[in-house]
């Protein structure tokens, strides 16, 4: 019979899964919203005015060369952060799967 104290940890296992999975998601989505952003930065054209959102501000952006520098920026660092989350997701789920070979063999 499996012990409460197994039945705890394998519940808070899934939970810690769960939520490293959504985080990796989330991240993913916003490295690819800025990869677009960067992409279609590039194609607009010079005379055409470019702004960038502070708050609930719309800011013209007179310098897109450092707009540009400080998207990648913002990708390098998620994309980084992605790595660690991906990490944890993979540390999760192996206990996860440790913990059903132990709740089975119970």
């Amino acid at each position: 019979m499996v012990t409460e104290d197994v039945r705890q940890r394998l519940q808070l296992i899934v939970s810690e899964l769960q939520n490293a999975a959504q985080q990796v998601a989330a991240v993913s989505g916003q490295i690819k919203e800025l990869e677009g952003t960067i992409e279609l930065l590039a194609s607009q054209e010079d005379d055409r005015a470019v702004y960038r959102q502070s708050g609930p501000l719309l800011l013209e952006v007179k310098d897109r060369e450092q707009l540009k520098e400080d998207l990648r920026t913002s990708v390098d660092t998620l994309k980084e952060h992605a790595e660690r989350l991906t990490s944890q997701e993979e540390n999760f789920r192996q206990q996860y799967d440790e913990m059903v070979k132990q709740f089975e063999g119970s």
